[in-house]
Parts: C-alpha cells; structure tokens; sequence
C-alpha cells in the first residue's frame, strides 16, 4: 500500500478562548494531516524533532497511539518542546504566539525509506527556516529523485513577512520540488502582497510546478492546472474553530490521491470531474475539523468515512 512521509515541526498547541484556555492538542501543521491519514488507516512515517521533556514524551505518546511510525524523531537533547499560544478571534481564525528552544544544528536522521507513488508532503517555516536550510531540502530532493508525489503547502504566515524578501527564493525552490503545490489566498498575500491568484499561478507557480490548488476559506477552492482552471463551492458551516482546517484539506486531497490511485503520472491527465472527487476529501476534511476544537479528524469521522470509500467500491479514477 502507499504510504505518506511528513517533514515538519511538532508543537503543543494551547487554544485559547477569549483568555482562557480552552484545551491543549498535539500540532504542527504537516502533523496535523499526517494524524488524520494515519486515523483513516493510510501508512504514516513522519519526519521531525522533539525536545527532551515531557511535553515531548507527550507528544511522541501520542503519535504512537495514532499509528504514525516515529522511527524519524529525533529528539533533542537539553532542549524543551515547543509550545504555541492559539487566540481564537470573534471569526474562529487563530493569533499565534510561538515559544521555542531550538539548537542550531537539527535533522540529523536519515531519509526514511520512499517509494515510488509514496506521497512526501512539507511546508509553512519549518520548510524555509535558514538555520537548517542546506540540510532540510535533501529529504524533498530525494523523494522527488524516487518517484513520490510530492505535496507542498506554504502556509506563510504574517509572522515571518519581515523577512519574505530572502525567504521567497526558498518557497520558488520548493515550489519546484512540488508535484502540488496547496496555498491560501492568505499566503500569497503575505508572501508576495498579490490578490489575484490567477497572477500568483501565471508568474510564481506555474514556472516551476504545473499544479496549483489554492483556498479561499468560506469562499471555496480553485484548481489550475495546464489544462484546467475550476472554481469549488466549500461547505457553508458556522465554525468552531478553524485552526488545522489547511492542514486537514491537504490530508483530505492526500487520501483522495491514495483513495483513487492516483500517482504522479496522472496528474496530468486528469479532468475537472477527476479533480472534483479528489478536492472533495479536502472540503470534507477541513469542514469536519472546523466544527470542533480538533486539529484533526475524529476517529468516528475517519471509521465513516473509510467505510464510505469501501462499500462504494472505488477504483482508479481513470478506469471509470
């Protein structure tokens, strides 16, 4: 069976709402897809750093009991985990305040093993950070190098827009990498100050990588390809909470890749109803992890959805 490979930060979210705190969750914006594949019975290996202290015993716990293969985290010796503080605003969307104890020399372990077809996904800071940049980019080289369809999300926050003119040409090199690239409306924005994501896919993503599906929270999706420009409806809900919602559309657009068998070859030839099936797990996954204070799918909704996928008897989408 295919298998999904994450790199990226692992981090314990405090939500705030209002100023108390609401709850506490395991994060990190690849492992929050990456919990969701692994409770819908996808293989999950993922790729980061914990501190050595409780909150990263925490978290490795966790991850284990998710199924999620942990051979890959390291863990850093003398250093704490790192905790965020997640403000919930009157519109669901979150202000964070980050604490953190990095070292400077990080990703020691090895590439784990990626086959062809294997689905790598990366993105936000963790992908762009400097400190570790050299070493960082072997582990999306060498799972583009042996075949795997690779996932990129940028997720740029408005945090780091001071320093967006030197971390542009790292965001261009993983774009090149990508066989998608996933961003928001927001990321662009804060990256390149464009609000016309026709002119984002023309001149920044296009050039390096031919698929781009870009999100406009309440207001739906767009798919751009060489051949196809759509536009899909989202699901209109009252949100509880909206963090994790990218991070689960990028788990939902994952599954349906693995669901349909869809390799990277395919992606070409794939048409708008193709490509509707597939973006409809990542409206159903971001719509179910608004409506709570999750930064994932529940388990319920992973048994019921996998069970949906089964008695419908799906089948490659090419062979309909």
């Amino acid at each position: 069976m295919r298998k999904a490979v994450g790199i990226g930060e692992t981090i314990l979210d405090i939500i705030f709402n209002g100023e108390q705190p609401e709850r506490s969750v395991v994060g990190g914006s690849i492992l929050n897809g990456m919990v969701s594949l692994s409770r819908l019975g996808i293989p999950v290996t993922f790729i980061s750093e914990t501190g050595d202290d409780r909150v990263g015993d925490m978290v490795r716990r966790f991850m284990s009991c998710n199924g999620i293969n942990t051979d890959y985290i390291g863990r850093l010796e003398g250093r704490k985990s790192p905790v965020s503080l997640a403000f919930l605003g009157d519109d669901k969307n979150a202000e964070y305040i980050f604490h953190t104890d990095y070292p400077p020399k990080r990703l020691n372990m090895p590439v784990p093993e990626i086959n062809e077809n294997d689905i790598f996904a990366f993105g936000s800071f963790y992908a762009l950070n400097p400190l570790y940049r050299e070493r960082f980019v072997e582990f999306p080289k060498e799972a583009q190098k042996r075949g795997a369809l690779v996932y990129y999300d940028p997720n740029f926050r408005a945090s780091h827009k001071s320093d967006r003119d030197q971390l542009r040409r790292f965001v261009a090199e993983n774009c090149e990498y990508a066989t998608i690239v996933r961003g928001s409306d927001e990321d662009f924005h804060n990256l390149y100050e464009k609000t016309d994501v026709d002119d984002v896919y023309s001149e920044i993503i296009r050039p390096r990588c031919s698929c781009f599906i870009t999100t406009h929270g309440a207001d739906g999706v767009t798919l751009y390809t060489n051949n196809i420009k759509a536009h899909f409806d989202s699901i209109k809900i009252t949100p509880v909470s909206t963090i994790g919602a990218g991070d689960n559309f990028n788990a939902g657009i994952i599954y349906g890749l693995i669901k349909y068998d869809i390799g990277c070859r395919d992606i070409p030839e794939l048409n708008k109803e193709d490509w509707g099936k597939v973006i409809q797990c990542g409206i159903d996954f971001s719509t179910e992890v608004c409506c709570r204070y999750s930064n994932y799918i529940s388990p319920e909704f992973a048994e019921k959805y996998a069970f949906k996928s089964r008695s419908l008897g799906v089948k490659k989408i090419q062979d309909k």
